[in-house]
């Protein structure tokens, strides 16, 4: 059996803190356009890499928030699909973090089809147990309640179809099948050309430059990644819409992270 690689979990005393916000988006103000042929690459990339992330949606867990939904529960939001206009290939209705406390519960309304996955911590959902990084897909329709005894953070993805069935996988079980050097894939759930995946790549571990079929969304569960000039930390989460794609995905600490998009990656 391969041992996977110990991905070093987040710590406090680095300089992680000046890689989000309000760091993060220093760059993001114009600056005076630079002199000599390495000055207009450095600009031309700069300007490249604004261009391209104005398309797309980051959402950042140290300043987010989370706001109070029931008794014991907070949702912190991800995304929202703007309701005046009909969904792109592979867009959420929304995604949100449920934050519940020990001996919280909530019952969901009946909605689309939904996905969820135990960031941390432990809950039921319709009573079935689920740790950390288990994985449970509901058909549209169904009402869940979640309870959680010692507490947990789940993340909630609801999408319109395509219709599918009760889906449970269990991380303990599901293994880590091979996909390319350095990188690990387990298929969640699959329908329609599109996915939901967990990811885990070794330190140094990158995947060639490609493009957005469906909208691709990435919920980093532990580690860090880079996406183009971005850094994207445990927590964070990217929605690039379809028709967008990636130069750079490559992680120096070793990672896994939920991603919603293709099933076969588009590489150019």
């Amino acid at each position: 059996m391969t041992t996977m690689p110990t991905i070093p979990e987040p710590q406090d005393d680095d300089l992680s803190p000046l890689l989000s916000e309000p760091f993060a988006r220093a760059w993001i103000a114009p600056t005076p356009a630079a002199r000599g042929p390495v000055g207009e690459r450095l600009s031309g990339r700069l300007q490249r890499s604004l261009d391209a992330e104005r398309g797309m949606v980051t959402v950042r867990q140290r300043s987010s928030r989370f706001e109070p939904l029931d008794c014991g529960v907070q949702r912190r939001w991800l995304y929202r699909a703007p309701a005046e206009r009909a969904l792109r290939p592979g867009e959420p209705r929304s995604a949100a973090v449920l934050e519940l406390e020990a001996g919280a519960s909530i019952r969901l309304g009946a909605g689309g089809l939904r996905e969820f996955l135990v960031m941390q911590g432990r809950v039921a959902i319709d009573g079935e147990p689920l740790g950390p990084r288990d994985f449970l897909l509901l058909p549209p329709g169904s009402t869940p309640q979640l309870v959680s005894s010692e507490g947990a953070q789940v993340f909630v993805r609801e999408a319109e179809g395509p219709a599918a069935e009760r889906t449970l996988v269990r991380d303990a079980e599901a293994g880590w099948p091979e996909f390319a050097p350095g990188i690990r894939r387990r298929v969640l759930w699959s329908g329609a050309g599109q996915a939901s995946l967990l990811y885990r790549a070794d330190p140094g571990a990158s995947v060639p430059v490609h493009s957005h079929g469906h909208d691709e969304e990435c919920l980093m569960v532990q580690g860090e990644l880079f996406l183009d000039d971005l850094l994207l930390q445990q927590g964070d989460y990217q929605l690039a819409p379809a028709g967008t794609g990636h130069r750079i995905t490559e992680t120096d600490t070793g990672v896994i992270l939920y991603a919603h998009g293709d099933l076969d990656l588009r590489f150019t």
